[in-house]
Order: structure tokens, then sequence, then C-alpha cells
């Protein structure tokens, strides 16, 4: 690991995701072939964060095919929400979800960076700040685990003010899944909150260049799964 790695970040070396990385910054790359391997990287990097960020527990017992009895299994904690970042951040939903074994609230968060002073501007947040009540008893509280979902974390300010936004909520712990971070960025995010938060990203480049964009990078990740560039 690199030296400024915060302790609360973890970089994947799986070289199987190191080549798909490879692959994905390719210009080359068609969005349809974007779309496949940002899926694909959200699952690995996904499935090392949720064996180290969950842990199983036994609930009841069940009846196997054969009429065995055994133990059933479950997550813990079973309070989660998964919050992506609009817009990119719905490519890596449906890689989350498949790994979570029970369906969870996905509560959106729509964050751009302003071009000039680079720095996030909030225009959607659906989070459910109020609690159940006698008017409302399906509201839900704030869960006890919630996993943002971003593919890039380029100077880390669209990180932290989703980690402040969901702190402010009430969340007890953050885990961070992205495909691709810079080293700054890093720093900023797991320095946000760093006893609630655990940032966890496919690969990590060392700057963004003047424009906020990583360099070598994969480009404006977006455009690119969404034919939109040059909009």
């Amino acid at each position: 690991m690199a030296p400024n790695i915060p302790p609360n970040a973890h970089v994947s070396t799986h070289p199987c995701l190191q080549a798909k990385l490879s692959q994905l910054r390719s210009a080359s790359t068609n969005s349809k072939d974007v779309q496949t391997l940002v899926h694909e990287i959200a699952l690995m990097v996904g499935y090392e964060a949720l064996a180290q960020g969950l842990s199983s527990k036994e609930d009841g017992t069940d009846k196997s095919p054969l009429g065995y009895m055994y133990g059933k299994q479950t997550i813990s904690p079973s309070n989660i929400s998964l919050v992506p970042i609009l817009r990119s951040g719905l490519s890596m939903v449906p890689a989350l979800t498949s790994l979570l074994p029970t369906p969870v609230p996905i509560h959106h968060l729509g964050l751009y960076r302003e071009k000039s002073t680079l720095q996030p501007v909030e225009y959607y947040n659906n989070l459910p700040y109020h609690g159940p009540t006698t008017t409302n008893p399906t509201a839900s509280g704030p869960a006890e685990l919630a996993i943002i979902v971003d593919p890039i974390i380029a100077t880390g300010a669209t990180a932290c003010a989703a980690i402040d936004t969901l702190k402010d909520w009430g969340v007890k712990r953050i885990i961070l899944c992205a495909v691709l971070a810079t080293e700054g960025g890093l720093e900023h995010a797991c320095g946000e909150w760093p006893e609630g938060v655990e940032v966890w990203v496919g690969g990590c480049d060392k700057e963004v260049d003047e424009k906020g964009m990583i360099r070598p990078g994969l480009g404006d990740i977006g455009d690119r799964l969404y034919l939109t560039i040059g909009k």
C-alpha cells in the first residue's frame, strides 16, 4: 500500500480487477463495455468491502430439501441503506444489491461539482429524515450502515459532502465503494469521519489535473456510461 493511503482506505490488488480497470481506462472502450466493466469492478470491490464490513449471525432454523434441519444465517447489521451518488453511482447499484441477501432501501443523493470552484452542490436528496410517527408509521429512520456507491473519488469533495449528509442523518457507519480514486481524494474522504468511514476502491491514481479530472483516470465516467459525451 502506498504511504499516502489512510488506514481506513482499502485499494484492491486483485489482478483480475486491475486488468478490468486497465480496459476501462481505454478511450476505445464503448459505452456498453464501460457499463459492463463498472458493474464487474463494483462487484469485486463490493465483495471485499462487505466481507469486512458485515458479519453473519444465526437467525432461527429451516429445513433442507432432504428434510434436515439447519441453522439459518443472516447478515448483521440488517438495517442497511444503499446510497448511490447521482448519476454515475446508479451504475454500481445492481452489483451491490446482488451481493446483499435481502433487499435494502436505496436512497439517492444528487451532487454535482461547480465548474469554477470544483465544490459539490446538492440538488437532490431523498433520505427519510423523519422516523415513524402515528401519522406516518411507514417512515424509516436512519440506517445503522450506509453504503455509498460512486465510481470516482477525484478531489474527495463530493464524497465528503455525502458523508456529512449521512452522518447528519444519523447513520452509525459508512462504507464507501468506488472504482477509482486519487491519493488526495482518499485522504479527504477518509479524514471526514475517520472512526465511522471505510473506503474501498478498485484503484488509486496520483492526482487530478487543473480541471479536477483524475490523471490518467477514466475520463467523465457518467458521460461514458450514458453516451452524453460532448453535451
